[in-house]
């Protein structure tokens, strides 16, 4: 297995307060990772600062083996990153995002692919993003991740906002993308993705690392969701493994 980015003893602060610290997390190259945690448990976060919107504060952050966890612009370099939904600048219509991030807008489009196909994006070309719906919002944000066809690709909880279908859509349009060779890093809330779509996957509790999934277990999950739900919930509401030292790990095979 080839690991795409590994962080070690990653740390991360947000106005002078430490809100991940120590997290060891292993993406493989070509895999589609899950990370998923309460509100607040830091994923957010860790996830600006993998694709350089943040600094690190502490710790290695190696990307295909060269570690750039001093180098903010050299991340941002290496990877498709969806902006905030909410954020996006209201003045312009779609087209025009997809031309300031992608470049010629035809060739932006084509780079989508199946996933533009899935978030309908050639019919939102020309709209005004201040008349877009919050779900049509979440569309567009998800695309500017594509559009400059990187092979790693960040997605802060994709599916928010959209409605079942297109949903459903999107998230067997990037299985495709990632059998394809696409390394795929998402948050997110939905256990059932995490557990039938990613390859693995890691919970955060209160910013560190309460549980490593790897293809096993997340197979074990796509076999007996039910089980896995609870079991994970438990693991959430009680914020296991605070001490960072494999609480989780231990209560989840207890079950």
């Amino acid at each position: 297995m080839t690991v795409a980015v590994e962080l070690t003893q990653a740390s991360v602060e947000r106005s002078g307060k430490r809100v991940v610290g120590g997290v060891d997390m292993s993406v493989p190259s070509g895999a589609w990772f899950g990370l998923i945690g309460a509100n607040g448990s830091g994923k957010t976060s860790l996830l600006r600062a993998l694709a350089g919107r943040l600094p690190l504060a502490e710790g290695r952050c190696l990307v295909e083996g060269v570690d750039l966890g001093a180098d903010r612009m050299a991340r941002a370099r290496q990877f498709g990153f969806a902006p905030p939904a909410d954020r996006l600048p209201e003045a312009l219509r779609v087209r025009d995002l997809l031309e300031l991030v992608g470049g010629d807008a035809e060739v932006a489009l084509d780079r989508l692919g199946p996933v533009g196909t899935a978030l309908g994006i050639r019919a939102l070309c020309r709209r005004w993003v201040g008349d877009c719906s919050a779900g049509m919002r979440q569309r567009v944000a998800i695309a500017l991740a594509f559009v400059e066809g990187r092979p790693m690709t960040i997605l802060d909880e994709p599916f928010n906002w959209l409605d079942p279908v297109a949903a459903f859509d999107l998230r067997e349009a990037l299985r495709g993308r990632v059998n394809d060779g696409l390394t795929l890093i998402t948050a997110l809330h939905d256990l059932g993705t995490l557990a039938t779509a990613c390859d693995s996957g890691l919970m955060l509790a209160e910013g560190r690392a309460a549980l490593t999934l790897d293809r096993e277990r997340l197979a074990e999950a796509a076999r007996e969701p039910r089980l896995f739900e609870r079991r994970t919930i438990d693991l959430l509401r009680s914020g296991a493994g605070r001490d960072g030292h494999g609480t989780g790990e231990q209560a989840c095979r207890k079950g």
